[in-house]
């Protein structure tokens, strides 16, 4: 792969780890805002933000994790994110509360760590 690419996707990686974070605080934001002082819950509950979320990642992971099985040979961090974009997806079935949290935590988690799984091996 050319040396573009690479830096490409390196810096997906980083990103998909921000938008995993990000992704996180959120889902605690939302639960602490809403449900404590009851702010916010139009905007920090509308699907459309957890859709394009799992868009986002599932593009970003593909790219990346995909790109990394192809430069290391390892599966491995392609296999955790899958895991994590399910339970991510799954949280979209569950509706909003406790149970969508630790579902989309989870997720982002794994998705995470596949990210940096797939930088350590890169390296």
């Amino acid at each position: 792969m050319t040396r573009a690419i690479l830096s490409i996707r390196d810096r997906l990686d980083r990103v998909g780890m921000l938008l995993s974070g990000l992704c996180a605080l959120h889902c605690i934001a939302g639960i602490v805002l809403v449900s404590v002082l009851g702010l916010g819950g139009q905007a920090l509950l509308a699907p459309a933000i957890h859709e394009i979320g799992l868009l986002l990642a599932i593009v970003v992971g593909i790219f990346t994790l995909g790109l990394g099985v192809l430069r290391h040979g390892r599966a491995g961090p392609l296999l955790i994110g899958g895991a994590g974009l399910a339970l991510m997806t799954s949280a979209l079935f569950v509706g909003h509360g406790l149970p969508e949290a630790v579902l989309t935590i989870a997720g982002v988690a794994l998705v995470a760590t596949a990210h940096i799984r797939n930088l350590r091996h890169a390296a």
